[in-house]
């Protein structure tokens, strides 16, 4: 499926429930933060070997999976009621990131660009 037919599938789940009404901003931006913390929770305290049981069990993969919709779901429902392009903002971001982060100067490095 393309972006703008997952944010079709979005909408029509959303409308048919009539769940407009509580998708504000603030609303949409918890539900990002925490939909992700229940994605990082799954590998808190593990060893690299058990992140990696994680992806490669079928049924805990589908546990990361879930959660990784989840958090898809509030950032292309944020996307679609308030109109941002997430396509341009990414292109937009990257952009600056390649002006922050130039390939010659941060290449296999993890610092920050202010650093």
């Amino acid at each position: 499926m393309q972006l703008d037919e997952v944010n079709a599938e979005v909408r029509e789940f959303c409308e048919t429930r009539e769940w407009e009404q509580y998708h504000t901003p603030k609303e949409l931006a918890i539900g990002l933060v925490t939909e992700s913390s229940e994605l990082l929770e799954l590998f808190r305290f593990k060893e690299r070997s058990e992140q990696s049981d994680l992806l490669t069990d079928s049924e805990k993969r589908e546990d990361v999976e879930d959660e990784l919709a989840d958090v898809l779901f509030f950032l292309l429902r944020f996307a679609d009621l308030y109109d941002v392009d997430l396509e341009a903002a990414l292109e937009r971001k990257l952009e600056k990131n390649r002006q922050r982060y130039p390939e010659d100067e941060y290449k296999g490095s993890n610092r920050k660009y202010d650093e």
